[in-house]
């Protein structure tokens, strides 16, 4: 039985934050599985392709003309919840450490306000947590937070105002207070400019390793981070969660040559047994054999960009051995990435591994010669592979 793809061509997104709200088309899955024992090598098998809202249900553009990049605070237990509405297995988020030893959840290396007409720029690990959770929206009735500013790659400041705003949290209350059915990948997030010592970031590590344990319960966890020395040192710490390695694959060049290549990224997961690699998805189309060779080094591949709010750029990858997406507009692509399972007899088991008996089984779409040319215009190099 074939399945209508709803294609959204390239001349039809002016901006890869805008996507048509009704795009769809549909992969199979399985479920994920749950973390390893303490007492195992952790391995990081995923037998499904994984959708995970980034930031909760989207990150905030405040400077996009499309509403649905500022609908709900990023980052908020609010967004992590509404992306739960949805078929995802993880939601991402950042974690930063206050000066008390405090994980909280925040993107941005400084957190801004306005004072006295100007704006003002604290670096967030330099607040204690009572002062970082005075921004914002206050969860007590009647108190009021210092009003948030955003600023934008090319210098513009935004007052932060989305449709659905939320108080700040903290790392334990996320785990407190998310829908228990969605996994967490708690990125940890360092600033690209500062050299860190090993022992600042195994202090910074430790809070938030303390924080995981007491919390997970059983709920999924992964680790990620650009900063390549504190995926070594979260591995060395721990071994009972899966580890990623995030990369821009040479988007962008650093003077740590292990942030500037797939190669290197592959190179760095190997030689301190992380568990997987997170691309920018360009990086991925632009060099799509690095693909091969991370499944040939037994590691797992996940991607994140703009791109991914594409959903024939999501399919692609998922041909092309990619396992995982992390993406913005969460409900029109967790419905495009079905959570339909098939099996070569039609009959799989249920997410919680209870018989289903017979389902329907999708066929993959199938694309009309104008959507082959978009495919080919937009990825020509894994067309050629392929």
């Amino acid at each position: 039985m074939a399945m209508a793809l709803k294609a959204v061509h390239v001349c039809d997104v002016p901006n890869l934050d805008q996507v048509p709200e009704n795009a769809a088309l549909a992969l199979c899955s399985t479920r994920f599985r749950a973390g390893v024992n303490d007492d195992k090598i952790c391995e990081c098998n995923i037998p499904k392709f994984l959708v995970v809202g980034h930031r909760g249900n989207g990150m905030n553009m405040l400077q996009s003309p499309d509403p649905r990049m500022k609908s709900i605070k990023e980052n908020s237990i609010l967004s992590f919840n509404e992306a739960a509405k949805f078929p995802i297995d993880f939601i991402e988020f950042d974690v930063q450490v206050t000066k008390d030893d405090y994980p909280v959840i925040y993107h941005d290396n400084f957190i801004l306000h306005e004072e006295k007409g100007a704006i003002v720029e604290n670096r967030v690990t330099e607040l204690a947590l009572a002062e970082f959770l005075s921004y914002g929206p206050q969860k007590h009735p009647g108190s009021e937070g210092k009003p948030l500013y955003r600023k934008t790659k090319d210098g513009r400041f935004f007052e932060w105002k989305v449709e659905k705003d939320a108080p700040l949290c903290t790392l334990e209350e996320a785990f407190h207070n998310v829908d228990q059915s969605v996994g967490f990948n708690v990125e940890l997030k360092f600033d690209d400019f500062i050299v860190y010592k090993e022992e600042e970031l195994t202090r910074i590590l430790k809070a938030i390793l303390k924080v995981v344990f007491e919390n997970a319960k059983g709920r999924q966890i992964l680790f990620s981070s650009f900063q390549p020395d504190a995926v070594r040192l979260i591995r060395k710490l721990q071994s009972t969660y899966p580890v990623y390695f995030l990369t821009n694959g040479g988007s962008e060049i650093y003077t740590d040559v292990r942030r500037n290549s797939l190669e290197e990224a592959i190179k760095l997961s190997l030689e301190n047994g992380l568990q997987g690699i997170v691309s920018e998805v360009k990086a991925v189309f632009r060099n799509p054999g690095a693909v091969g060779r991370i499944k040939e080094s037994k590691l797992s591949l996940m991607t994140y960009g703009q791109l991914n709010n594409v959903p024939e750029v999501v399919y692609m990858q998922h041909l092309m051995g990619v396992e995982g997406v992390i993406v913005d507009l969460v409900k029109e692509i967790s419905e495009s990435v079905s959570d339909l399972t098939h099996s070569k007899e039609g009959e799989e088991k249920s997410l919680y591994g209870e018989e289903d008996g017979k389902k329907e089984v999708k066929a993959k779409p199938q694309f009309s010669k104008d959507e082959l040319s978009f495919l080919l215009k937009l990825i020509p190099e894994l067309m050629i592979q392929a």
